[in-house]
């Protein structure tokens, strides 16, 4: 009896003591194991009271939530996982990107390649004037008004300032130096490079080269003082002190004004540049001696019967011979003495604005034209205080102050020519005869 009274006080003690473990509360740990994260239903546990989606939904969390965040666009569409990236590489990204957006320093424009003015009516009025132009114009194309090309203004000014006094020869390796200082990816030899002429070429930017010191331009071959002038032309391209804009509005005066400010360019550079760059109608650069030469024997040959044109045989234009190549031999000068021994040819062949473009000498032939019957006919007296001895004189060595004419006297003689006093000049460097008398 007693064996079975304990047997069943043990069965009891048991039943109890699972009735207990069911009635006790699901632990935190409990419901990690039995959780599955991919329901979002509570999870039913015996003995535990009955809770709300939305509580449970909060407090039983997807581990894969701390993996990944997935980032919401703001058009609502699915975008793809988040990759943290180092703060190194996150920056050299967004310096990249920006760079390729917007340029650093952007470029000035360039110039249309578009005249102001009708060739046609500059030509037909010197016709009027001088009916020898007629055959002038026939014999030989006037390049720089009639073979437009776009041009950078700044570019122009600096192989200006590249070229001032050294044999064209010199200026090319110095020019192709100075670009390479910008663009290192160029050939070493400038004979090597075919350069471009379009606005996306290596010639540097006013900026780039406004940043660049004495030192480094200097090793490009530039004494002191060029290194000097291109650096403060690019400074006053970068701070807005000269521009393409200003350039092109600008009158012949004001144009002057703006370009005799920076160090290094004076009046004759101011008038080839406003020719040969500008295309203006209306230049006449009254110091350049190969102009005045050039003058004296066309004036002279028509008030002076006594006086016909010659040219030395070195600067006939032989047969088969190319105008370019000619045009090498052409000495128009510059004002200073030093340059005048040089010539004007050799200094400007360098130069973008096509100051290589100054037409070749004319053929014997144009003695005929130079003495035009016609001509003589129609033939509007000399002005006043201007002779044909004076003129004949003048030509024969003569000067004043080192020039063939003064700047009054180019002005009274070319005052039939204006408004288009560029055309007519443009043809006396063909007959600047350095040797002749």
């Amino acid at each position: 009896m007693t064996a079975i009274l304990l047997e069943l006080l043990q069965r009891r003690a048991a039943y109890t003591f699972v009735r207990t473990l069911d009635r006790m509360p699901t632990t935190r740990s409990a419901s990690r194991v039995t959780s599955t994260p991919t329901t979002s239903k509570p999870v039913s546990t015996a003995g535990s009271k009955r809770k709300s989606p939305a509580s449970t939904s909060a407090s039983v969390k997807p581990a894969s939530t701390k993996r990944q965040r997935v980032a919401k666009p703001v058009d609502g569409s699915l975008a793809a996982p988040e990759t943290a990236l180092p703060v190194e590489a996150a920056e050299t990204s967004a310096t990249a990107s920006n760079a390729d957006a917007v340029p650093s320093e952007p470029e000035e424009p360039m110039m249309p390649a578009v005249l102001s003015f009708s060739l046609e009516d500059a030509k037909a009025h010197l016709i009027d004037v001088d009916s020898r132009f007629e055959d002038i114009f026939e014999k030989l194309q006037c390049k720089p008004y009639e073979k437009l090309e776009r041009v950078h203004p700044f570019r122009a000014l600096v192989e200006s300032i590249l070229g001032q006094q050294i044999s064209w020869l010199a200026a090319r390796s110095i020019k192709h130096k100075f670009i390479r200082l910008f663009d290192p990816s160029l050939p070493e030899k400038a004979t090597d490079y075919v350069e471009r002429k379009s606005a996306a070429g290596s010639f540097p930017t006013a900026q780039q080269v406004a940043k660049l010191d004495l030192v480094t331009l200097k090793s490009a071959g530039l004494s002191t003082r060029k290194a000097e002038y291109i650096q403060d032309l690019a400074l006053r391209f970068s701070d807005g002190r000269l521009s393409t804009e200003k350039i092109m509005e600008s009158t012949d005066e004001e144009l002057a004004e703006m370009l005799i400010a920076v160090r290094g360019i004076g009046v004759w550079t101011v008038h080839m540049f406003a020719m040969f760059s500008l295309r203006r109608p209306d230049i006449l650069p009254a110091g350049d001696l190969g102009v005045q030469r050039g003058m004296l024997r066309w004036f002279l040959s028509l008030h002076s019967e006594a006086h016909p044109f010659t040219l030395s045989p070195e600067k006939v234009n032989t047969t088969g011979r190319k105008a370019e190549d000619s045009a090498k031999d052409i000495l128009p000068e510059l004002p200073s003495s030093t340059a005048a021994a040089k010539g004007v040819a050799d200094a400007l062949e360098v130069n973008s604005v096509q100051i290589a473009a100054i037409p070749p000498p004319f053929t014997p032939s144009i003695k005929k034209t130079l003495g035009s019957e016609v001509a003589k006919k129609s033939r509007a007296p000399l002005p006043a205080g201007i002779t044909v001895e004076l003129l004949k004189s003048r030509l024969q060595g003569k000067k004043v102050k080192g020039a063939f004419l003064t700047p009054q006297e180019m002005e009274d003689l070319t005052e039939p020519w204006k408004p288009y006093r560029s055309i007519g000049v443009y043809y006396m460097w063909s007959l600047a005869d350095a040797n002749g008398k």
